[in-house]
């Protein structure tokens, strides 16, 4: 019995030890186990540091790398792409430096703009703005001291005539037509009992003369019926007329009955408007305008000063700047040539030494140096 259980004793303590065994067999593995994992560590260290050194070295050089390589296609695409944009860049920069040019021409040239606008040359008060009007029209009757309506006329009657006739055409035409319609119609009274047809074929040269055969010859028909034969002296009489607007009733009434009024034609409405008068564009309004500047008593010869310098030396496209007597008052100076020897090539009439526009002017023309123009289909 003793001997059993020693035995048995002996077997529970040989039995511990195969658990001892398997405890090492447990470290064993679990060592196996662990040492794999110890050796991943390193592999993965060493993949890490692998990693940063292809980072380090290859990464920072291809970085590099890749920035040279855009800038090599950077070129290229210079020469390719903006190769057309390098046109439009010069296109581009040769308008930038173009543009003042025009600019600073524009600016010049839009002088006249400025002349037209409604403020005056430096913010010119109104009374300086009647002094200097006053002024020049003051020095345009010391130039043109024998200004006259440059229509031949001997009675009312011929100055509405001619003055309707003269509508879109030269005083000088009508000067040249009227002499022959004249001496065949002389009254209202003929001339508004007379063929059409043949009336159009004296008054062809004066152009549109179909219309105006309607209306010289309406006009004298109501005359003959309305007042009888007489030209009227009012202007609400004139206007009623046939062809007849304020213009034509103004130069009928300031110098044939001279009653004052102001002609606004082409060369009137230019000037001053140039001049900065006004800045009104309706014939009516500039009329106005211009009126209340100066005296009633000098409106007709206001208008024959500023015709005539229009017409001789402030003409609409190429004014003569160099030759004009008025150019310290003018604020459009230098719209037009300033050379004196060149603005003085571009004088008309008397004062560029040809005729005038009259075949028969009066003598205070002829007495300063004016020359009468010639009839029609006379050379010269």
């Amino acid at each position: 019995m003793a001997e059993a259980a020693s035995a048995t004793r002996k077997a529970a303590v040989k039995k511990p030890a195969p658990a001892k065994e398997a405890a090492p067999a447990k470290k064993a593995a679990s060592a196996r186990k662990s040492s794999p994992a110890k050796k991943a560590s390193p592999a993965k260290k060493t993949v890490a540091k692998k990693a940063p050194a292809a980072k380090k070295a290859p990464a920072a050089k291809k970085a590099p790398a890749a920035k040279k390589v855009p800038a090599a296609k950077k070129v290229p695409a210079a020469k390719k792409a903006p190769a057309t944009k390098a046109p439009v860049r010069k296109a581009t920069l040769k308008k930038a430096e173009i543009a003042p040019k025009k600019a600073s021409a524009a600016v010049k040239k839009a002088a006249p703009a400025k002349t037209i606008a409604p403020k005056p040359p430096r913010e010119e008060s109104r009374t300086a703005l009647v002094r200097r009007a006053r002024r020049i029209n003051r020095e345009l009757a010391e130039v043109y001291p024998y200004a006259h309506p440059e229509l031949d006329f001997d009675s009312p009657f011929q100055l509405l005539v001619a003055t309707v006739l003269s509508a879109q055409t030269t005083d000088l035409r009508v000067n040249q037509t009227t002499p022959a319609l004249f001496a065949k119609y002389p009254t209202p009274e003929d001339l508004a009992a007379a063929n059409p047809e043949e009336v159009e074929e004296i008054l062809r040269p004066c152009g549109f003369f179909r219309a105006k055969t309607r209306s010289v010859t309406g006009l004298s028909k109501a005359l003959t019926e309305e007042f009888g034969g007489e030209v009227p002296g009012r202007l609400e009489d004139l206007v009623k007329l046939p062809g007849v607007g304020r213009k034509t009733a103004f130069v009928v009434l300031g110098n044939a009955f001279g009653h004052p009024g102001i002609t606004v034609d082409t060369h009137f409405q230019r000037l001053v408007r140039r001049w900065q008068w006004t800045d009104e564009t309706d014939p009516d309004k500039i009329e106005a305008a211009v009126g209340a500047l100066f005296p009633k008593s000098d409106w007709t010869d206001l208008s024959h000063h500023v015709i005539w310098h229009g017409r001789r030396i402030c003409h609409a496209r190429k004014p003569a700047c160099g030759a004009c007597p008025i150019a310290p008052l003018c604020p459009a100076y230098g719209e037009g040539e300033t050379d004196p020897e060149k603005a003085r090539k571009l004088l008309k009439y008397e004062k560029g030494g040809f005729p005038g526009q009259r075949l028969n002017p009066p003598q205070a023309y002829l007495d300063a140096g004016g020359k009468p123009a010639p009839p029609l289909g006379a050379a010269g």
